[in-house]
């Protein structure tokens, strides 16, 4: 198994689940702008998305978007609950954040990271963010410590990944008090450093 990353980019989130579910794998960093990856070969034959995350299994399958990637790996160590059994009504409202981190936050941030996005737009989605990040402080108030209540998920991966990124486009996080909490104490998880380190970003 293989996993194409870019350093704190969303591939973090499957990167971070392979840590958490004790999961062997090879992982190679990608160059989103040449499409190289550091081995020099060109990504767009691996993933001709040209995006990262992309797990190649041992098959030489290839898996590419991020909800279906950790579920993926969640599913192959089923004792590291990292999701709920498939069919039940819990891995629905797993895949309900999944769903909404991906649309609602991920794409947000989109333009955010543009340098070609006019100063007001950002700002609009900058706003839309913050309402996004208000939505789940008050849910953390609700359930938890972790988005699906007790037990850490493939869900708390992808977004604690989102809360880095706030960091990069001049959002403070500390508006939104359990959120911050919440990021400060999945960074201290030691699986998730061990992820962070194999990136260069601890």
């Amino acid at each position: 198994m293989k996993l194409y990353f870019s350093p704190g980019a969303c591939s973090l989130s499957p990167h971070i689940v392979l840590q958490e579910a004790g999961i062997n794998a090879e992982l190679e960093s990608v160059d989103l702008k040449a499409k190289k990856t550091k081995s020099g070969a060109d990504f767009t034959a691996v993933n001709p998305k040209g995006q990262v995350p992309t797990l190649v299994l041992d098959s030489g399958d290839v898996l590419t978007e991020g909800p279906a990637i950790v579920q993926y790996l969640a599913d192959r160590k089923p004792e590291s609950k990292l999701a709920p059994a498939a069919g039940t009504l819990e891995r629905y409202k797993l895949q309900e954040w999944l769903n909404f981190i991906t649309s609602e936050l991920h794409k947000g941030f989109s333009p955010l990271f543009n340098p070609a996005t006019p100063a007001e737009f950002k700002k609009i989605a900058a706003d839309g963010i913050g309402k996004q990040f208000a939505l789940v402080d008050a849910q953390l108030g609700k359930v938890g410590p972790f988005l699906m209540g007790a037990q850490f998920t493939v869900a708390d991966a992808y977004l604690f990944v989102m809360t880095t990124w706030t960091k990069y486009v001049g959002i403070d996080l500390a508006k939104w008090p359990k959120v911050k909490a919440y990021s400060d104490s999945i960074a201290a998880r030691p699986k998730v450093q061990a992820a962070l380190k194999e990136e260069g970003l601890a």
